[in-house]
């Protein structure tokens, strides 16, 4: 994985960055404690990488996630991605999230179960733990068993990924009941 250039932009939820090289996308970055701190975190994770103007293909992605992140319709499924350093299982685990629409969750056993087996659910987490393209690939959609916000590797961890579902309008937790059947 080659990357050449790098940039940030501004979002509903802060400074996102994009690193992108000659097939695609090679990483997202989701805000930092300040716009400082997301701009020091992409150089270090794309060092060689110059910050510059962006393509007609990263100007788009940003027009995509910026649409995404402030609440409205955006879909991210045309953003190229780099996955030639990408593991096999891992490139089949983002496929499956990828999948999920803006506003849906899926857990990481039903994730496992989408890849053919439910006994996978730990390795699931473990893909989506190194996802190099949050938002793109969106693994704030994935929750724990029983729609449990757990896990989110991301800057502010589980309140970040709370706020995204939030954005997308998403419901957390259990499903409750539609009626209340222990009523007097």
């Amino acid at each position: 994985m080659t990357t050449h250039g790098h940039i940030l932009f501004d979002t509903a939820i802060g400074a996102c960055g994009l690193a992108w090289g000659p097939h695609g996308i090679t990483g997202a970055q989701l805000p930092e404690a300040s716009e400082a701190a997301a701009s020091t975190r992409l150089r270090r994770r794309f060092p060689g990488s110059v910050a510059m103007a962006p393509t007609p293909a990263i100007a788009d992605a940003i027009t995509r996630i910026q649409a995404l992140l402030a609440g409205a319709p955006a879909d991210l499924a045309p953003i190229e991605l780099d996955l030639g350093p990408v593991p096999d299982f891992n490139r089949r685990v983002y496929a499956v999230a990828r999948a999920i629409p803006p506003g849906r969750t899926l857990t990481y056993g039903e994730v496992a179960t989408r890849l053919g087996d439910p006994l996978l659910a730990r390795d699931v987490g473990q893909a989506l733990g190194r996802n190099p393209f949050p938002i793109i690939v969106p693994c704030h959609r994935v929750l724990g068993a029983g729609g449990k916000l757990v896990g989110f590797s991301a800057p502010g961890g589980t309140n970040t990924k709370r706020r995204l579902l939030e954005i997308e309008g998403a419901r957390i937790g259990p499903a409750l009941p539609l009626f209340d059947t222990h009523a007097n």
